[in-house]
């Protein structure tokens, strides 16, 4: 008889396979999400794209340097770095980062295309790109707002608050007899209560013969077969619960992209794209009726769509904020929602102006005079159309703050001075409390 018989071997896990693809994306957003700073540099990196190569550098930081893994795997990692068998995993993840859609690659580079130098083939060839995909944005900005809202230290949130009281959606307040013109938001068990309560005071009137019972009076009360009664609803019986007004709101985030977003040795713009792709999250989930877009204005504005956020990088040096103002005023007019504001994210004063004939008119020396006038005029205009501005500065030089100041008593909107680590605090807790708001 010829037993049967099992070879057993330890277990050696492939952590290309069994890693958490949304622990290494939070490692990698940094890189994913950056908008062209080079802390070695101090200016605008020169290759505005991402090519697999820098991927596979920021990858092998993230193994190496990040805190997601515990001990055991960043021994195991460390080792597979002196074997020189890192290479080969990080390979790996790049190929499932590509098959579960996070990252799109472009087509490699032809091999046999020559350089045109020299006749030479082979050489100087242009690198792999790669891009990152609308699932791997709407995870970093889930991402982003599970982080800011952490650490606001809050669980949930509320919609639009505002101080009116009016028969809504959301059952926040105490019923009320219907009166002609409410939402009919019906409490069934008070409008039931109701009805049971006035057809047993009838029954008792008619018994105690206080009055004559009539076809249709019996009917209102009467009782059924075996002793059962009919119970009929009218109008005077009916309650509505009332709710807190939830107001919708249309928003432009206008993003100041000018080159100083990049300067002096910090980041002020990644920053400001967290937030953005972070707001749009929050809008998603908790207030889908709203809408958000998002202007970028540096020397002239632009709006972008929300997918192409995340690729954004800074743009030319100017500042022409009363062209961003303009653009975000011609989006909102076309909205028609109880609440149509602006945030601005900036770090610098307004610098240029586009003039009527096209050109830009830029003077980066202090505020100047004729750009200030016509970037108020806009605000001016924006608070004729009913919207309201909130400016949240990344920088507190004189000129700028002077400029913001003006800006608020203008169009009544709020300014906040901020660093780009508590930036999306702010933006979030502003956006979402809208208590004293008061909509008629």
């Amino acid at each position: 008889m010829i037993m049967k018989k099992i070879r057993y071997s330890k277990y050696v896990p492939d952590p290309a396979g069994e890693m958490s693809m949304e622990d290494l994306l939070g490692a990698l957003s940094d890189y994913l999400l950056q908008s062209g700073f080079d802390t070695s540099m101090y200016h605008e990196m020169p290759d505005g794209e991402q090519t697999l190569d820098a991927l596979r550098q920021a990858l092998e930081r993230a193994l190496l340097d990040s805190d997601m893994f515990d001990e055991e795997m960043r021994e195991r990692l460390q080792q597979m770095q002196m074997d020189g068998t890192l290479d080969e995993l990080i390979e790996k993840l790049i190929q499932r980062m590509e098959q579960e859609d996070y990252i799109s690659i472009g087509e490699p580079p032809d091999p046999t295309r020559s350089s045109g130098v020299g006749g030479q083939v082979g050489e100087n060839q242009t690198p792999t790109k790669f891009e990152i995909t609308d699932k791997s944005l709407d995870f970093l900005g889930y991402k982003s707002l599970r982080d800011l809202l952490g650490s606001l230290g809050k669980s949930s949130f509320g919609r639009h608050d505002t101080r009116d009281m009016a028969t809504g959606v959301e059952a926040s307040g105490a019923s009320k007899i219907y009166e002609f013109g409410d939402t009919l938001n019906l409490d069934a068990a008070s409008t039931l209560l109701n009805a049971v309560e006035r057809n047993h005071r009838d029954r008792e009137r008619e018994e105690a013969g206080a009055i004559h019972s009539s076809p249709r009076r019996s009917d209102r009360g009467g009782s059924g077969p075996r002793g059962t009664h009919r119970i009929t609803v009218t109008h005077e019986d009916l309650m509505v619960v009332q709710g807190e007004y939830q107001s919708s709101c249309a928003t432009v985030l206008m993003l100041d992209c000018s080159h100083s977003m990049i300067l002096y040795g910090e980041d002020r713009f990644t920053p400001a794209k967290r937030v953005a792709l972070a707001l749009a999250q929050l809008i998603k989930v908790q207030y889908p009726g709203d809408a958000l877009k998002v202007v970028l204005f540096h020397d002239s504005a632009e709006e972008i769509p929300l997918a192409e956020l995340g690729r954004v990088r800074v743009g030319p040096y100017y500042t022409n904020t009363r062209e961003g103002l303009r653009l975000a005023r011609r989006i909102l007019d076309r909205q028609s929602k109880d609440m149509r504001q602006i945030i601005m994210i900036t770090d610098g004063k307004p610098s240029a102006l586009t003039q009527p004939d096209g050109r830009i008119y830029k003077n980066a020396f202090g505020l100047d005079p004729f750009i200030v006038a016509e970037t108020c005029a806009e605000v001016a205009a924006c608070r004729r159309s009913g919207i309201m501005i909130n400016t949240f500065m990344l920088a507190r030089d004189y000129d700028l703050v002077s400029f913001v100041r003006r800006v608020a008593e203008i169009c009544k909107g709020k300014a906040y001075f901020t660093t780009p680590y508590t930036l999306g605090q702010y933006v979030l807790m502003d956006y979402m409390d809208k208590k004293t708001k008061t909509i008629h």
